[in-house]
This record gives structure tokens, sequence and C-alpha cells, in this order.
């Protein structure tokens, strides 16, 4: 560990903090969780679920080492959006009939989390985690709360795998089998989640909005 932090103290370039070295291995992971998709459920799911759980250790490593930076926030979030959609569309091709509710929830996922990078950046915000004072407590409480934020996201993902893992083995959700029991107590937390990010989206958009006619009035009042 103290070998660790020398290495990670010792390091000026943003391209080798160590929050972005989790951040490249999060990818590789991710990628070979792809691969291994058709052919190997768990080799697939241990390699996806490492990604994500790497997740929580960024994050950790940027505030202990005081290595935060904008290509840092934005690598994180990338792989988390990239790593989930592609997990979504092979479950697309897997369940065909369900193929509508996946390309909304790929939707959803991209739409709320690019209009909230974008209304935080644009607020000045040094990070999408710092919401307004007015914005929904609810948001807050999920940015502000780690272990709300990790505990939504665990689940949230875990349905994913779940699902895929009931596809591989059952073909179904609908029986009593492992895989697909803990795939039904997943879902009450998976759907708050999408909640979220309905909330977040609606939220960063009229945030846009409202900076868009502030300017909007400014420049009217400058003319007159």
């Amino acid at each position: 560990m103290e070998a660790i932090d020398n290495f990670a103290k010792k390091q000026t370039r943003v391209y080798m903090f160590m929050p972005n070295l989790i951040g490249y291995t999060r990818v590789i992971l991710a990628f070979l969780s792809f691969l291994f998709l058709p052919c190997c459920p768990i080799t697939a799911m241990t390699c996806y679920s490492l990604s994500c759980i790497l997740d929580a250790l960024d994050g950790t490593a940027a505030r202990r080492y005081n290595q935060c930076s904008q290509f840092g926030a934005v690598l994180d979030m990338i792989t988390d959006r990239f790593t989930s959609s592609a997990l979504i569309c092979y479950l697309a091709m897997v369940w065909p009939k369900w193929t509508f509710v996946f390309q909304f929830l790929i939707a959803l996922d991209f739409s709320s989390h690019y209009f909230h990078m974008y209304s935080s950046l644009a607020s000045g915000s040094p990070s999408h985690k710092i919401l307004k004072e007015d914005a929904p407590k609810i948001l807050k409480l999920y940015y502000s709360d780690r272990r709300v934020l990790f505990t939504v996201c665990f689940f949230n993902e875990a349905y994913y795998v779940l699902l895929y893992l009931s596809s591989a083995y059952y073909g179904t959700i609908f029986t009593f089998q492992f895989w697909a029991i803990l795939s039904w107590i997943f879902l009450p937390v998976f759907v708050f989640k999408q909640s979220l990010n309905v909330i977040q989206m609606l939220g960063a958009c009229l945030n846009l909005l409202e900076a868009d006619e502030k300017k909007i009035k400014e420049s009217q009042e400058k003319a007159n």
C-alpha cells in the first residue's frame, strides 16, 4: 500500500493520476466482458462487475491523492455510460421483444447524464455532483451521500447483470431460479434509479432554460 501511495503522490501528469489509471483498467475490463458475453457468462460478469466496483474506487483515489481532474470526471462518466449501454444492447439481442424498453433505457441514461453534465458546466459548478440549493431533495441526497449513491448504482448495474445471467441460464426471468428471483428483488431499486434519471434530466433542462432566459433578458436590457 505504501508503494502505491508513493507512486501516486509522485504523479504530476494528469493522464497518470491514480484515479485515471483505475479508469483505464475499468475500460479494459469492460471490453473483456463484452468479448465473453456470448460464450462465458461467469467470466463476462466477473469482468463487468470488477469494472463497476472500481467505479467506487476512482473517486476515493481522487480525493485521497488530491487528483481530481476534468479528464477523470469525463472518463468516469463516459465509461459508466458505454459499459451499461453495451450490456443493454446485448440484452436487446437475447430478448428482442423487449428491444423498445432497452432502447428507452439507453436513451434516458445518456440524455439524463448529458443534460446534467452540460448544465453543471454551464453554471460553473466544479462538479456534476454539486447541485444547486433548489435542486430536488432526493437528487441532492443521491449525490451528496456516497452510501446512497453506491447502493443505488450497485443495484442498477446488478439488475442488468441478473437479467443477463437469467437469459444465459434460464432464457427467462419468469422462473423460480436463483438469478431470476434476485432480479425481481433488485427491480424496485432499479426502477427508482430510472426515476432519478428522469428527475435529473428535467431539472437540468429547467436550469438550462432558466440560464437562456436570463441571457436573453440581459441582452434585451442592454439593447434598450
